[in-house]
């Protein structure tokens, strides 16, 4: 009998698990650049519901990325996580992260045609209401989606996880439309407090809608449960740790931030 139990207990894990449908889907930016998305959505919600864009961190659409978007389906959002860099790139080695990062951000006109292109992308998929996109980034993603909302980008949410603040492209005043969140790891050394008041003075200069969330001893990168083996890769790697309580605090606040602002 026990087995038994066992047995259907696994069979109703997998099917939960199921119901989270995921694809690759290839698409191109303004210039003709080969992008590559993973979108994921769940099969068990019917209809249109609203769309959450998924930026990759400075490593480039990798496993962590493409989870993050499984887990917003999971909570019944169409979620695509997009591709900044072309071709899918990523890596573990941080001396390629930065040149992919440095690349995708030397023009900021080709880093917004690629964000827009993803945007474009979700709005098009049948299970997702194109009038309520939100979108998320983490690392450099952060700045990705910051640098949309300044652009007055018509997004309902934008959110950015242990995110670069500083900016080539200012907000100015009334420009942010779309209300804000960031989860801020209170001793990320990538991050300097300068930053952090430039960053809240724009904002607060811009009229924003700013919820800012400074966590106490998180690092750069606490979100991803692999920053603690990159941080120390046979490469070296730059001052990043996951801190589980900040992952998980930071993860229940935007739940609710994408209630609040798809109601």
């Amino acid at each position: 009998m026990r087995y038994l139990l066992a047995l259907a207990l696994i069979g109703a894990t997998g099917l939960a698990q199921a119901a989270v449908q995921t694809r690759q889907i290839d698409y191109q930016d303004a210039d003709g650049k080969r992008l590559v998305g993973y979108y994921a959505y769940d099969d068990a919600v019917k209809g249109e519901r609203p769309g959450v864009v998924v930026v990759h961190e400075w490593w480039g659409l990798n496993d962590y990325a493409k989870r993050r978007a499984r887990d917003l389906a999971g909570l019944g959002y169409s979620a695509l996580a997009i591709d900044m860099y072309g071709d899918g790139k990523n890596t573990e080695h941080p001396a390629d992260a930065q040149a992919f990062m440095a690349a995708a951000l030397k023009n900021p006109k080709t880093a917004a045609t690629r964000f827009d292109a993803g945007v474009e992308l979700l709005k098009i998929q049948p299970q997702t209401n194109p009038d309520k996109i939100a979108a998320i980034g983490y690392c450099f993603g952060g700045k990705v989606v910051l640098d949309a909302a300044r652009r007055s980008e018509p997004l309902a949410g934008v959110a950015s996880f242990h995110g670069a603040l500083v900016t080539a492209t200012p907000a100015t005043s009334g420009s942010v439309k779309a209300p804000l969140l960031v989860e801020h790891g209170a001793s990320d050394s990538m991050v300097t407090p300068e930053q952090v008041a430039a960053f809240r003075n724009e904002m607060e200069a811009a009229g924003a809608d700013l919820k800012f969330v400074s966590i106490p001893g998180a690092k750069h990168g606490f979100t991803n449960p692999d920053a603690d083996r990159l941080s120390h890769g046979e490469h070296g790697g730059p001052d990043i740790g996951y801190d589980k309580a900040a992952d998980e605090s930071s993860w229940a606040d935007l739940q609710v931030f994408l209630k609040k602002v798809f109601d």
